[in-house]
């Protein structure tokens, strides 16, 4: 499966020529899976800790609206994540995955919220349910986590369990703090046994958002295959699904939990 990861280029009056750059790599490439940032198509608005409904509800515009035209893209499936408004007014960071067929499906939405200067998340919208549901993106078992959820290494072990053969981690994360991420997805691919596949919010150091790059796809012993940079903002790698599910036999993936001593499932024995 032919698999394209960005960075994207996220300031006002370059977004729409970073994407249209992106369907040109994806027409060359051939990509079938096309993973974008998080919340790519309007301004951070995390990034203030002062919350304005109507500055939210226009990015729920702003994103559908681009969510409309991802047909442009030519991809067979494309995750991401957009901002949405719950029945009952809750705000909400959603994860969604989009097909020719059926356009968006909303997969699950962000659970763990970070809150601090540049991503006061939990300022601004609500936390949603504690499920971690595999999607199809093409032919591949994705599971998504986004962004800050890649810490919560126990999902991806738990994507891993449910034959996840794809992790896709849709991010928006600061320079300084560039070779962390990457370590924390290449555990991760460790710990699923699946392919993690991430892109990042980008803009030139001090211009803007303060979000550094570097995707990556890395395979699911934790080997990095590929990684954008400013002069290689998509990068698109052939990622054998047979691998991933090779891989859940395999060290430490098919090592199980044992019932704690004294517990109902196990007997203590001294």
């Amino acid at each position: 499966m032919r698999i394209t990861v960005c960075q994207l280029d996220n300031r006002p009056g370059h977004r729409d020529d970073a994407l249209a750059a992106l369907a040109d790599h994806v027409a060359g490439a051939g990509s079938e899976l096309v993973v974008l940032p998080e919340l790519p198509f309007s301004d951070w608005l995390a990034a203030d800790a002062a919350v304005d409904p109507a500055r939210w509800q226009s990015s729920v515009e702003e994103h559908d609206a681009a969510v409309e035209r991802l047909g442009r893209l030519g991809a067979a499936a494309v995750i991401a994540s957009r901002p949405i408004v719950g029945s009952t007014g809750s705000r909400r960071n959603q994860a969604f995955v989009w097909t020719p067929a059926a356009g968006a499906t909303g997969i699950r939405e962000k659970h763990y919220l970070p809150d601090e200067p540049g991503f006061w998340e939990a300022t601004w919208y609500d936390p949603g349910d504690l499920s971690f549901d595999l999607c199809h993106a093409g032919e591949a078992r994705a599971g998504v986590q986004l962004c800050t959820e890649l810490w919560f290494l126990e999902w991806a072990r738990h994507y891993g369990r449910e034959g996840a053969e794809v992790l896709c981690l849709p991010r928006a994360t600061p320079y300084e703090s560039l070779d962390k991420w990457l370590a924390g997805g290449r555990t991760a691919a460790v710990c699923s046994g699946a392919y993690s596949v991430s892109s990042n919010q980008w803009s030139p150091g001090g211009s803007g958002l303060d979000c550094g790059g570097l995707g990556w796809v890395i395979d699911p012993d934790g080997t990095v295959l590929a990684t954008t940079g400013p002069d290689e903002p998509f990068v698109t790698v052939d990622a054998d699904l047979t691998v991933a599910r090779t891989a859940k036999t395999t060290y430490p993936r098919y090592v199980r939990e044992q019932p704690e001593r004294g517990s109902a499932e196990e007997p203590f024995r001294p």
